[in-house]
């Protein structure tokens, strides 16, 4: 697919990272030269630098033939100029823009075709803040990633001594929770992917990959570890899009407090937030911390720009005694340096938001992907499409459809109803199904799998 990204920031740039290592035909443009040549150092794709809305800069990066604009500049104005630009001059097929500003996203008419044309939006700040808001409602959860509108989630966490299932194998699952169904879609063991068994055995400290309804998530938690008491007092340091967009999500459940060091944007947020006590200070100073009984809060939440004030702030916090902390970390070589030893969860905003992308990239009828384990793994929600005919998995048994090594079929949505994934269980056209790719070489296969034939047409 020849695909051209507008923006080198860390959207743009980590977007083309994954996308070139999966023989896309990449062009980055940015109007900072020396950006988008340490890409092309990097990375085997095309560089243009230039403003991405200009008509002779687009058409210089080959936007007369490509498949797919994707503008993820910093300015909103840029990337809805740019779609328009692509879709008047160059007629290309598939627009997504990157647009954060609530003043626009409150007018959804402006992105009909007759208006702005832009097929798919996107706000990365949005994605984030609702990935952290579904991990405050599951304290005890390392990830927790919506399938199918949410009616199927998958969740990943570390299995404790004393849970009820480790040193136990999967298959004992159906024993321990009569009437609930979920399945076991992959483990890690010490940093290495297995592919579970009925037989395989939980051993403390593995990562558990989980998919179950909703409903019934909670319960599978308690087999695994021992549940976390809901969360009451959650402290978020940084004001910015997203701690503002974090705290006005939840100050109406919870309490909350907001620590930014800037004086005007202190008094802004406290205008702007109801119930959120906003201090204005240092996230990192511990009399502050202190002051405000960080040793009495649930969650602290480091949402700052600064990866490094976010991990300084979070060490200081647990230390402190906060009972659970999170960070974003933007640099992804400081992710797992930090993950599970000094901060409970390290949030990287482009694997968290690239899955929202990848999902229009994605051969067949894919209606969802989340890029897991720093983007080596992936779960996908596939539509199954045609009949026994023209189809590959369609009127067939589950134990039936040849699966690359390393992929697992968790859950099939049918309408409203989950099925969790069973030998016998058949596809039906129009199926939803919840894979679990281990090895991320093996998606090509994945995906052919999910077309259809041509009789189908």
């Amino acid at each position: 697919m020849k695909i051209i990204i507008l923006g080198a920031g860390q959207v743009g740039s980590s977007v083309a990272a994954t996308l070139a290592s999966e023989a896309n035909d990449i062009t980055i443009v940015d109007v900072e030269g020396q950006r988008v040549r340490a890409l092309q150092d990097r990375l085997d794709v095309r560089v243009v630098t230039g403003h991405a809305s200009h008509p002779d800069v687009l058409y210089r990066a080959g936007a007369e033939d490509a498949d797919m604009i994707l503008a993820v500049t910093n300015s909103d104005e840029t990337n809805m100029i740019a779609c328009q630009v692509a879709y008047t001059l160059f007629h290309t097929p598939t627009k997504i823009a990157r647009v954060r500003s609530k003043a626009y996203l409150a007018h959804p008419e402006l992105f009909a075709q007759e208006a702005l044309p832009i097929d798919v939006l996107i706000s990365p700040e949005q994605i984030v803040t609702d990935y952290i808001q579904r991990l405050i409602e599951h304290p005890g959860a390392l990830q927790v990633l919506d399938f199918a509108n949410g009616k199927v989630r998958l969740v990943a966490v570390r299995a404790y001594h004393g849970g009820p299932l480790v040193g136990e194998q999967i298959q004992a699952l159906k024993d321990h929770m009569p009437g609930i169904q979920t399945r076991v879609a992959a483990i890690y063991r010490r940093g290495k992917a297995m592919m579970p068994k009925g037989d395989t055995v939980i051993e403390v400290d593995d990562e558990v990959f989980f998919l179950a309804a909703r409903k019934n998530i909670r319960a599978v938690m308690a087999e695994l570890r021992r549940l976390d008491k809901p969360v009451k007092r959650i402290i978020i340091a940084g004001g910015g899009n997203i701690g503002r967009r974090l705290a006005m999500a939840l100050e109406n459940q919870y309490q909350v407090k907001i620590i930014d060091h800037n004086d005007k944007h202190s008094r802004e947020l406290s205008a702007e937030l109801e119930r959120t006590i906003v201090l204005q200070g240092d996230a990192a100073d511990s009399s502050l911390l202190l002051e405000e009984n960080i040793e009495n809060t649930d969650v602290f939440c480091a949402m700052t720009n600064d990866d490094e004030a976010n991990i300084l702030s979070s060490m200081l916090a647990k230390r402190l005694g906060a009972t659970k902390v999170m960070s974003i970390i933007n640099r992804a070589e400081y992710v797992d340096l930090v993950q599970s030893n000094l901060i409970d969860i390290a949030i990287s905003p482009q694997q968290v938001t690239i899955g929202s992308l990848l999902a229009h990239v994605r051969r067949g009828d894919v209606a969802m992907v989340h890029s897991l384990r720093r983007g080596a793994a992936e779960a996908i929600e596939a539509v199954a499409h045609g009949d026994q005919k023209s189809s590959k998995v369609v009127g067939r048994r589950l134990d039936e459809i040849k699966l690359p090594e390393g992929t697992t079929i968790g859950a099939v949505v049918r309408g409203d109803e989950v099925l969790i994934a069973t030998s016998s269980l058949v596809i039906e056209a129009e199926d939803h199904v919840i894979l679990f790719v281990i090895d991320k070489k093996r998606l090509d296969e994945v995906e052919r799998l999910f077309q259809v034939g041509v009789s189908f047409f």
